[in-house]
């Protein structure tokens, strides 16, 4: 299973190159989901962390075409309410294209659409979205057993669910909250891999 974090959106420019710098070993892709900084201010971060030896090819830029774009990345997040996957597709059709969906109708829509991958959330109670009530497991296999692309979960998962995701035909699981929140992101990124991918030593889960 593949392991995909999501910045917050919370960190200073210095603190969030540190992070990733550190974190993305243990990552099969890093979502840069910074909603405050402008189509430059990301391109530049982008090359920032590319010179920190961060892969380009693990970069996902969300719900930023342009700054996808404008930065050199192959491959953009879809937001519910950002443009159509289809024109994404249409405009843009040598950048692979993930959704985020919260219904089986949706994941079924953006398949047919065209998207490459989805994330589908939130499953599993989390304080980013205070006040909702979870989608589920039933919901997440539901969507996995759907459509024929992958599909990450997200929202509230942390090591102690892996053991239910990995029952499931999910490819993965997207991760915020239990990472980019944590004293030691590094020790928590670290964690999850192993948990999702086994080993016990770095060469073991890289």
């Amino acid at each position: 299973m593949k392991l995909h974090l999501v910045t917050d959106g919370k960190h200073s420019s210095d603190s969030l190159i540190s992070i990733l710098a550190d974190v993305h070993r243990y990552a099969d892709a890093i979502h840069i989901r910074e909603k405050d900084r402008s189509a430059g201010e990301l391109a530049e971060l982008v090359e920032i962390l590319a010179r920190k030896g961060v892969p380009k090819s693990k970069l996902i830029m969300n719900g930023r075409v342009d700054a996808a774009v404008r930065s050199g990345l192959v491959k953009v997040q879809l937001p519910t309410h950002g443009l159509p996957v289809k024109f994404v597709k249409e405009h843009y059709p040598y950048l692979g294209a993930g959704c985020s969906v919260h219904s089986v109708k949706e994941a079924i829509d953006r398949e047919k659409d065209g998207a490459d991958w989805l994330i589908a959330g939130h499953v599993f109670q989390t304080d980013s979205k205070n006040g909702l009530e979870p989608k589920g497991i039933s919901f997440l296999q539901t969507i996995s057993e759907s459509v024929s692309i992958p599909v990450y979960a997200i929202g509230g998962v942390t090591p102690d669910v892996l053991p239910e995701l990995k029952k499931l035909k999910v490819a993965g699981a997207a991760v915020m909250s239990y990472v980019f929140s944590a004293d030691k992101p590094v020790d928590a990124a670290k964690e999850l891999a192993r948990k999702l991918k086994g080993g016990t030593a770095d060469e073991d889960i890289l």
